[in-house]
């Protein structure tokens, strides 16, 4: 094993990954992927309408601001500690490792979380466009009964794990004609949506006042709008996640991270005005906030606005983003594993490279197995898994993107006042990230206490969001304890240390 001396920290080790594989293209590609725009709307649109009504346009630059802010952390922090450890191996750096373990444990149960949604995705559209092709609406109805979804759901799982671990390299050329795709038929079901809206029943004219936050109906419901909003932009940090796979490791994943957040931003505004312009926000028809379109946005929208077969264009692109996003999501668990061994915070089994895919074999299996047992546990819980999972995504996604904007301002300190440009990026967007995340976080937690939270599921009267997401914080605590006892090295500051930055201001 082998030492890389960066910034006087001599401690960061070379994984052993395939090394400038990825340029800028392939890092924002494998971003968009993660995100999955497709596949998040139809999530995600309902549940932010129920949340704030026409105020989703506003709600989704709420989301935006903390995400902008916390990529500017990721950036500089790559910038000085480029490792595929990311939030693990950088909170340690700043805050120590007992800390930094847990913001691992939350990148990674994280990600478990969201792949179990993804995956109960695919599935939905994989019988809804069987359904549509073959005319048999029945079809359609197996992905409700739960032994066929969860059979179904564990065979798309294989699949993403199987390609994903052949390597870096395919999964870019996979992603390219995937993301392309999704974002062309995107930006067609939005042209006609505007087009179409005057005619629709349920249609209800453009207005500016729908990126106005301040007409929300309450704090409650805006932080359930912005919880639902975090969710649909999370992702975009697998750009970071292949640091050590990228050309030019220091800077090109932070500039990729920073341009796949506009992207989002800009798809979600325009798909956001489209579908309320066409199908308007009331409970009636085809309204937003009806259950039966909430649930499935695109499901319930396709044939209306593009017609029968057009629309099956728009099926494929969530089954594609879905698919896409299933896999380019391996990518940050395992390789945060991969680190998390290499500095023996977990088994050195994760630490295994595959010596010809050059990719974290035994950590990307294992990722593949944990997302399976997940959801079908939560399958057997949950009447609406996918809602629950997305309020849950949203604990986890404040608790470690939170905890990295954070370790940047402290990483940093000794460099905060060199200039007003370290002052704006390593500590005033950061700071103002991390307290957004971190105040979300909270609400959120208290909010989930009800058992009316989320789909009303609940074990003991209390809400099943809440036991998701505090639940998994502190059973990885519960683990963290147990590794240190029997494996001490890390926890005692012995194979990565903590520091202070000491290089220069960044160009």
């Amino acid at each position: 094993m082998t030492t890389r001396e960066n910034t006087g920290e001599g401690d960061l080790h070379e994984k052993g990954l395939s090394g400038d594989s990825v340029g800028l293209m392939g890092a924002i590609t494998l971003g968009v992927s993660s995100v999955a725009p497709a596949y998040t709307l139809t999530a995600t649109l309902g549940l932010v309408v129920l949340a704030v009504g026409v105020q989703m346009p506003a709600v989704f630059i709420a989301g935006f601001i903390p995400m902008f802010l916390t990529a500017y952390a990721y950036r500089e922090l790559n910038r000085d500690l480029p490792d595929c450890g990311t939030s693990f191996t950088w909170a340690t750096k700043a805050f120590g490792p007992w800390i930094g373990w847990m913001c691992g444990w939350g990148m990674v149960a994280a990600t478990v979380i969201v792949l179990s949604n993804l995956a109960g995705v695919a599935v939905s559209f994989f019988y809804l466009f069987i359904a549509r092709v073959t005319g048999n609406e029945q079809i359609a109805d197996l992905a409700a009964n739960k032994v066929v979804n969860i059979v179904t759901c564990l065979a798309f799982i294989a699949i993403a794990t199987a390609i994903a671990y052949r390597g870096i390299t395919t999964t870019q050329r996979l992603q390219a004609i995937l993301v392309t795709f999704q974002m062309a038929v995107l930006v067609l079901f939005v042209v006609m949506a505007i087009s179409s809206s005057s005619s629709s029943p349920t249609g209800i004219p453009f207005s500016l006042d729908w990126f106005n936050p301040l007409a929300t109906v309450s704090l409650a419901a805006f932080i359930a709008g912005v919880s639902g909003s975090i969710f649909a932009f999370w992702g975009w940090d697998v750009c970071l996640t292949v640091n050590e796979e990228a050309k030019d490791a220091a800077k090109t994943p932070g500039r990729a991270g920073l341009l796949c957040v506009f992207t989002i931003l800009a798809t979600y505004l325009f798909v956001a005005v489209g579908a309320m312009m066409y199908a308007g926000v009331g409970t009636e028809g085809l309204g937003l906030s009806n259950e039966e379109t909430s649930d499935n946005v695109f499901g319930a929208l396709a044939e209306p606005i593009m017609g029968h077969w057009p629309s099956l264009l728009l099926f494929l692109a969530v089954l594609a983003s879905s698919a896409a996003s299933l896999q380019t999501t391996f990518l940050p668990p395992a390789r945060t594993m991969l680190a998390m061994s290499q500095y023996k915070a977990i088994p050195a089994r994760f630490a295994r490279v595959h010596p010809r895919f050059l990719i974290p074999g035994f950590a990307t299996i294992a990722s593949g197995v944990a997302t399976g047992l997940f959801y079908t546990v939560l399958t057997v819980l949950s009447e609406r898994v996918l809602y629950d999972t997305i309020a849950a995504l949203g604990i986890m996604i404040c608790f470690y993107y939170g905890l990295t904007a954070f370790a940047c301002v402290w990483y940093f300190r000794n460099q905060l006042f060199v200039s007003a440009k370290s002052f704006v990026f390593r500590a005033l967007f950061p700071s103002l990230g991390g307290l957004m995340l971190a105040g979300v976080f909270v609400l959120s937690l208290i909010e989930s206490f009800s058992p009316d939270y989320g789909s009303g599921a609940a074990i003991g009267g209390v809400g099943l969001v809440f036991f998701l997401g505090l639940g998994i914080l502190l059973l990885g605590a519960v683990l963290m304890l147990i590794y240190a006892r029997r494996n001490p090295a890390f926890f005692r500051g012995e194979t990565l240390r903590s520091g202070i930055s000491e290089v220069s201001v960044s160009d």
